[in-house]
């Protein structure tokens, strides 16, 4: 299963984005809230989680997405279950995504380390030891996906459906929603 952690603060759009475009790929998602409470994001869009973080088993966890938004990128970091599950994750070696602010979590964990990444604009002080690619939608290095913040959030989506099911998958469903690229 995909599991993308909420927070209070998540940004909606970016968490929403990946969500629907997993699914639409035939993809089993789970929105893991920090609380098994309703949550509101940064814009006060209220999610109803499908289970708590804490019931979450790293093992039946084949990516985690960690979404962004203020405060919800800093509630992420300040977590110990969002902790336990992203260093179990990323140790099996597999793929684990931030967008907007969340890269911040991965660089403050040290986990970016020689690696290339992307976040929004004023965090990159946050990506401790990354080359950091500024011009960059989407990055995917290795099993590590970052993403610059909302307006990417598709781009990102269809990057995450490219690392699990292949290009041919992402290119049907951007076919299927009408996304144009350059």
């Amino acid at each position: 299963m995909i599991v993308v952690c909420f927070a209070e603060g998540t940004e909606e759009v970016e968490a929403l984005t990946v969500v629907d475009l997993l699914r639409r790929a035939q993809l089993e998602v789970v929105i893991a809230g920090l609380s098994g409470d309703v949550i509101s994001g940064s814009k006060g869009i209220r999610i109803l989680p499908d289970c708590r973080i804490d019931e979450i088993e790293s093992e039946n966890v084949e990516m985690l997405v960690l979404p962004g938004g203020m405060p919800g990128t800093t509630n992420l970091l300040a977590d110990g279950n969002v902790d336990r599950l992203l260093r179990e994750v990323y140790l099996a070696g597999r793929p684990v995504a931030a967008i907007c602010a969340a890269p911040m979590i991965l660089g403050q964990k040290e986990y970016l380390v020689d690696k290339k990444a992307v976040c929004y604009p004023g965090f990159e002080d946050h990506l401790l030891g990354a080359q950091i690619q500024t011009g960059a939608k989407v990055i995917v290095d290795g099993n590590l996906i970052t993403s610059k913040g909302l307006g990417t959030a598709i781009d990102f989506s269809l990057a995450l459906i490219e690392k699990l099911k292949g290009k041919a998958a992402a290119e049907t469903i951007r076919k299927q929603i009408c996304y144009e690229t350059d």
